[in-house]
């Protein structure tokens, strides 16, 4: 499915008016099933579908940890199955937060429960110019639709990965979902396009990643969930540029 699509516009001045061609993102609906039970749907940009529904399901605190899977496959008329060891599933107590759609949902256990620690890292300045940079020059379809989040993320072997979605969690999300697939470990950052509210920073701290940056701001609660969970939260970030609101530390400076 191509993730977006021209359309014939007009553009109109004070003065005169003109027809141009513009992009359109494609947003899809998708519901996610957890052993063949519904567990909530959200519309996505149609691409890394198996990584985003294993992350939507660590968002509502239905996996934790890799070994909890046994498989995953997505179907052409909108679902994405996941298989765990655990075939029960008992339903979770979900909190509303500031996001929209179905991925505007977390657990109250996962918002809840004590955090156990992130794994160390640090990261130099030159490296967060790269993740920022080519997060942003691989982020095709935000480039000519305006209308999609991108994410990036960084380890020591240098640029991992880049997803994008429609939604800012969505494309968190699919970060989380290809750490669970062990595509790439959390030890690392996170550079994402999207506003660092509650939730936001509360999947990054969950799944283990150390160091999470946006090219936006950061809510208060999204502050406080950075310092109990000992995440560097880092915020307004552009080449050369950084506001670093917590654990600073694991920033190196280049003389």
């Amino acid at each position: 499915m191509d993730l977006y699509s021209k359309h014939r516009t007009l553009e109109i001045v004070p003065d005169n008016q003109f027809e141009l061609e513009e992009f359109v993102v494609t947003e899809v609906p998708y519901k996610v099933f957890l052993n063949d039970q519904l567990i909530g749907s959200s519309m996505v940009l149609p691409c890394n579908l198996e990584e985003f529904g294993i992350g939507f399901l660590f968002s509502q605190g239905y996996i934790q940890k890799p070994e909890d899977i046994e498989g995953v496959r997505v179907c052409e008329k909108g679902g994405i199955f996941v298989y765990t060891k655990n075939k029960k599933v008992e339903k979770k107590e979900v909190i509303i937060t500031s996001g929209c759609g179905g991925t505007g949902k977390i657990s109250r256990d996962m918002l809840e429960r004590p955090f156990e620690g992130v794994q160390e890292y640090r990261i130099k300045l030159s490296e967060i110019d790269e993740l920022i940079k080519e997060t942003l020059r691989r982020n095709e379809v935000g480039n000519l639709t305006h209308c999609a989040h991108a994410c990036g993320f960084w380890s020591e072997r240098g640029f991992e990965a880049f997803y994008a979605d429609v939604g800012r969690h969505n494309a968190v999300d699919k970060v989380v979902g290809a750490i669970l697939l062990k595509k790439f470990p959390p030890r690392g950052a996170i550079y994402t396009t999207g506003r660092l509210t509650s939730d936001m920073v509360l999947k990054c701290a969950r799944i283990g990643i150390p160091i999470v940056i946006s090219r936006t701001a950061t809510s208060s609660l999204g502050l406080e969930i950075a310092k109990r969970a000992d995440v560097t939260l880092i915020c307004y970030a552009r080449p050369g540029r950084l506001n670093i609101f917590n654990r600073p530390d694991r920033v190196i400076r280049e003389d």
